[in-house]
């Protein structure tokens, strides 16, 4: 796992030591070497810029931007089967001088051209130039583990891991998208493909962007799609059938994560998630594995204890790490330069530390987020299996009738909660639902909180390429968490909190063999008579005692309304004072003032919407001073 960046300058406006400077700020994603190689056309520059976290063939046989022919990449990424693909293109007369998967990916290209990628198994992010043709490649993994964003203006095209990295060129002309900024309080992140600076955007997972340099055009094309597999006819196999294929399944995704050539480690937090991925990694193993956890002093979130027993009974080498509120705290000033597009995911902050405790250890750290996506983990989908149900069988005309009262009323009812039952009542779809549970802001507050007018509805909640005879609740729900709050929160969460420290996190539940399988799985195998994950559990069982097993679902959160009014409330009160929220101009003090001392006097209902606000406070001062 690496950092990539470079440039296509029109304007023959940059220079290599641009390059070493945008590749530079990326050094905390690989801290273990650097490379840079420029081209000078005739009417056209380009750059490629890489920063390495050696993991696979340690030597100089994997340094970036490597070339084969006339082929150029800086690659950022695993692909775990490419000792399978280098075998193939033996077959096929292809001879390679190094160990690294890099060189397979080059020498696939030059063999089948963009369809390679439908071999890789992995995550990726990478830029081929191919100087014959003048055409640039930018392709970006099925899930969107690795990030790749690209900004386009006035002839200038530059391509990175992080947003940073343009922050270096002394062309990129950095300007506040408010519509993104509109959905970032929303949701808590920037969703999709949109940025938080005008001509900005995230290349959206399982595409690839086409740059004729030749015409200056480019294109975007989607190569998979998760909707595929959902609307494919449920596989018609007995529920224990499909509990070994799936078990299959979760063992080759893991063990494709265990090819390293330095230490490897597992996050591990005693839920079914963390827990299958160990023991299906140990029970074949006389040497114990590595595994982590981090504890925190509040013991309605710390799942420390639960994370030792399933250590214990695993038989791990298991690695402890007690963070002090003081420690998790101090992490927060650092968010804005890591996560440098606003973030608001709180869960950051452990996921950082946790991150910084492995290091000492190992290299690589797997981390079993996925699981969610694919086995209908949330607890949002109980909402939906049981409220959604229920409401869709209320007549339309009573549930029409009921709003009107309800709304009627709701001036004297200004909860979240209240108003959210009101839509609800008012639309119980699977989208709306799903749109009702997810943002922190209605429409009418974001309204009230900006100055200017803003438009925030996240576009992909109008994804409907999901077939209606194949469109469930569940199988609505989640391909839709598969293709938005997976990248856009969680993948991105770990991408950063990992990269800050140059560990190299892998993720065997995102592995696209494993969610082409369980989308065609019938729902009730994932979500049974209200069980979440009746599948995973029934895998898990056979490796742990079910007592061990059976508790509530915690999650890696914080206190966050402890701190907000507790060490952080100095913090919030200077960053959203009247003073400095009309200094900047984007939102409006009156509305800011009264949900803060609403907050500040009890409705605690509050605190996200407090968070999101405090986290691009801080995101803009670091980034538009």
């Amino acid at each position: 796992m690496c950092g990539i960046t470079g440039f296509v300058d029109f304007n023959c406006a940059s220079s290599e030591n641009i390059l070493e400077n945008m590749a530079g700020v990326l050094s905390h994603r690989g801290p273990d070497g650097v490379g840079y190689q420029t081209f000078q056309k005739n009417n056209f520059q380009v750059g490629l810029g890489h920063r390495r976290l050696s993991i696979i063939d340690l030597t100089a046989g994997g340094k970036q931007p490597m070339q084969f022919k006339h082929l150029w990449i800086a690659f950022n990424g695993e692909i775990y089967n490419y000792q399978e693909i280098k075998t193939e293109l033996i077959s096929l007369n292809h001879n390679f001088i190094s160990k690294s998967d890099t060189e397979v990916i080059l020498q696939a290209y030059s063999q089948w051209g963009i369809s390679c990628v439908d071999k890789f198994i992995g995550m990726f992010s990478l830029v081929i130039y191919d100087t014959l043709k003048e055409e640039l490649i930018c392709i970006r993994d099925r899930a969107g583990v690795k990030p790749f964003f690209y900004y386009w203006k006035e002839g200038l095209f530059l391509f990175a891991s992080e947003l940073k990295s343009f922050h270096q060129h002394p062309h990129f002309k950095k300007s506040l998208n408010h519509n993104a900024l509109a959905e970032f309080m929303q949701m808590g992140n920037v969703p999709g493909n949109h940025c938080i600076f005008n001509h900005c955007n995230k290349l959206l997972p399982a595409h690839y962007l086409k740059f004729d340099l030749k015409s200056v055009e480019f294109s975007l094309t989607k190569y998979w799609d998760v909707n595929t597999s959902y609307n494919t006819p449920k596989l018609n196999l007995s529920f224990e059938e499909a509990k070994e294929k799936t078990e299959q399944l979760l063992s080759s995704a893991a063990e494709y994560r265990m090819i390293s050539d330095v230490p490897v480690g597992i996050f591990l937090s005693g839920g079914f998630d963390s827990t299958c991925l160990t023991a299906l990694l140990q029970k074949n193993r006389d040497k114990k594995l590595n595994t982590f956890t981090i504890g925190v002093k509040d013991k309605q979130l710390d799942e420390s204890k639960y994370a030792r027993i399933i250590s214990s009974h695993l038989g791990t080498d298991h690695h402890e790490y007690f963070c002090t509120d003081k420690e998790a705290l101090e992490v927060i000033p650092q968010l804005p330069f890591f996560y440098d597009e606003p973030f608001g995911d709180h869960s950051a902050i452990p996921t950082m530390l946790i991150s910084k405790a492995a290091k000492h250890e190992v290299s690589v750290a797997l981390s079993a987020d996925g699981g969610d996506e694919l086995f209908a983990g949330y607890a949002r989908y109980d909402y939906i299996m049981k409220h959604g149900h229920a409401l869709n069988k209320v007549p339309a005309f009573l549930r029409k009738t009921t709003y009107n009262t309800l709304r009627h009323f709701s001036s004297n009812n200004s909860s979240s909660r209240y108003k959210k039952i009101i839509e609800l009542i008012k639309d119980s779809s699977p989208s709306n639902m799903t749109w009702l549970l997810s943002r922190e802001y209605f429409d009418n507050e974001i309204e009230r909180l900006f100055i200017q007018k803003v438009k925030a509805t996240p576009p992909l909640f109008l994804d409907h390429s999901l077939k209606e005879e194949h469109a469930t609740p569940l199988s609505f729900i989640m391909s839709l968490d598969y293709k938005t709050y997976l990248p856009d929160d969680i993948l991105q969460k770990v991408d950063r909190a990992s990269m800050s420290v140059g560990l190299e996190a892998r993720e065997p539940f995102i592995d696209h063999r494993l969610i082409e399988w369980c989308a065609q799985l019938p729902d009730s195998f994932k979500y049974n008579k209200g069980i979440k994950k009746h599948i995973l559990k029934e895998i898990v069982y056979r490796y742990v005692p079910q007592k061990l097993m059976d508790r509530p679902k915690m999650g890696f959160a914080i206190p966050l309304t402890d701190w907000l009014y507790g060490n952080l409330q100095g913090l919030v009160l200077f960053h959203l004072s009247k003073e400095k929220i009309q200094n900047q101009g984007l939102f409006n003090p009156v509305f800011i003032e009264k949900i803060t001392t609403e907050f500040y006097s009890g409705k605690k209902e509050h605190a996200q919407k407090i968070w999101y606000l405090l986290m691009f406070q801080l995101w803009h001062e670091k980034w538009m001073k």
